[in-house]
């Protein structure tokens, strides 16, 4: 019986097996196994300790990260370049298909990262972590296979691939499996014959499902014209008749062609009318002064495809200059807990000229709050006397953000708002989105404003206590501008 895996000593040279943490190895980049979110609590346990601030702060600029895919960072203080992370699947009996191929899927992503950054030697951990429920030999096989087959189409850009294992368990299953694997003489590759599963995946390592398969029929075979045959030999009834029965057109006729689906032009018709009944709305809007609106509304697809464009923009140039600006700025926590997003109105309003460059540093900053419940605190004070952005901007910015925005979003904490802000937000509600915009809360006093979020959470400017001084009279507050510190008036 052939081999499935023959002795390949060139290979072999490139695999090692070690015990402990990866990130201590010095090598060109480290493996990490996190969670969609890339936060720090859910990474490798030791990993951010040892690789300082630098790198959580860099992955809550990556937007997160989809199971089965990787991302990679700077190393920082590691002895390694860079990190490279990816998100393991989690394990169900009825779905093990699925968890091996999204695990396959795990290596190999990290594997081409690695060859995409230049990057020649990689340490590996296991992906596949206990909270996950993953079983620890069906995951090693999976682990071990996607490298081999990723290394027989790669060898020459690949210096090295360590395993690293942090329990003995781990590692006498790494011990036992490798050989099969990875063979070193002709003894252990007939072993391997017996032993291996019988399953060992594609050319890739992955699962193969036989009923998944793409069913794609033999092409016609050649067509031989017939001899040229006088029209008196066939009755002339029996002439069509022959040209009927020219079957080969049969062997490549699929009824999934012919199936019925429903007409594209009564669907566009569909689309049509559904726009024409909101683009009344928005004529309103329009005539009633708050701009205009713009199209109709994104479908769930086409929100998360516009989003994804602005968010892999954002993440590639410097907008550096528009966070100095301190127009969105991170705060820390509202009294229940969720982490607060702060909007200056007037910065924005005295400070933002490039608009477009502006959207995607929102973007960038909102990316790691949006995927759990948070909170906004926009300070309107001082803004009231400076032209604000149409209906049309906000309806276009929120759609850029996407409906996991609307949907995490817990509140809008209003300070200072004066009529026509609170017009405009009822404009917001009546035509943009009753949903997100419902969530407003106006706030007329600091005071109020710190029994939703305290003070010692937020980064307050100097001039909003000003404002709130001067709206508010005695029943505002007051700003030593040594300290800081905040007193009731007397």
């Amino acid at each position: 019986m052939l081999s499935r895996f023959p002795v390949d000593h060139e290979t072999n040279s490139k695999i090692y097996l070690w015990r402990g943490h990866p990130w201590n190895l010095e090598v060109d980049a480290v493996v990490n196994s996190t969670n969609e979110n890339m936060d720090e609590a859910h990474s490798s346990p030791g990993l951010h300790a040892a690789a300082g601030p630098g790198l959580a702060e860099e992955c809550m600029t990556l937007g997160g990260c989809r199971t089965g895919m990787a991302k990679v960072t700077n190393g920082y203080d590691l002895p390694a370049r860079r990190v490279i992370h990816t998100v393991g699947p989690k394990y169900a009996v009825k779905y093990h298909t699925a968890a091996e191929n999204a695990l396959s899927h795990c290596y190999r992503s990290c594997l081409e990262l690695l060859i995409e950054n230049g990057l020649q030697s990689i340490a590996m951990g296991c992906i596949y972590t206990e909270s996950k429920n993953y079983p620890r030999e069906p995951a090693a096989h999976v682990a071990i296979r996607t490298v081999r087959r990723f290394l027989e189409k790669q060898r020459d850009n690949i210096a090295a691939v360590v395993f690293c294992t942090a329990t003995s368990t781990d590692t006498e299953i790494y011990k036992r499996l490798l050989p099969l694997y990875f063979p070193r003489d002709k003894h252990e590759e007939e072993v391997a014959i017996s032993k291996l599963p019988a399953d060992v995946g594609d050319e890739n390592g992955e699962t193969i499902i036989d009923e998944r398969k793409i069913r794609i029929k033999p092409l016609p075979k050649k067509y031989i014209p017939r001899p040229p045959q006088p029209p008196a030999d066939l009755p002339v009834s029996d002439v069509g008749l022959v040209r009927r029965n020219s079957s080969h057109l049969d062997s490549y006729l699929d009824p999934a062609f012919m199936s019925l689906i429903k007409d594209p032009d009564q669907r566009r018709k569909e689309q049509w009318e559904k726009s024409a009944q909101a683009q009344s709305g928005w004529n309103c809007a329009k005539m009633l002064g708050f701009g205009d609106l713009g199209g109709p509304p994104l479908s769930a697809a086409e929100e998360y495809s516009l989003h994804s464009r602005y968010l892999a923009k954002a993440n590639s140039l410097n907008l550096s200059e528009i966070a100095e600006m301190k127009i969105v700025y991170r705060g820390g926590v509202d009294s229940e807990g969720h982490p607060v997003m702060v909007v200056v109105g007037a910065h924005f309003l005295l400070r933002c000229l490039d608009l477009e460059r502006f959207v995607l540093h929102v973007v960038k900053e909102f990316e790691p709050l949006i995927q759990k419940p948070y909170t906004i605190v926009y300070f309107h004070s001082a803004a009231s006397l400076q032209l604000q952005p149409d209906m049309g901007w906000m309806r276009r910015l929120q759609q850029i953000l996407s409906r996991k925005h609307q949907r995490n979003l817990h509140a809008i904490y209003v300070l200072h708002p004066n009529f026509h802000l609170k017009t405009t937000i009822f404009a917001l509600q009546v035509f943009v989105d009753n949903v997100t915009w419902k969530k407003v809360v106006y706030v007329d006093r600091l005071l109020q404003l710190f029994r939703y979020v305290p003070r010692e959470q937020l980064t307050i400017p100097d001039f909003v206590f000003q404002h709130d001084l001067e709206v508010n009279g005695g029943k505002g507050l007051i700003v030593d501008p040594r300290t800081k510190y905040v007193y009731h008036r007397p």
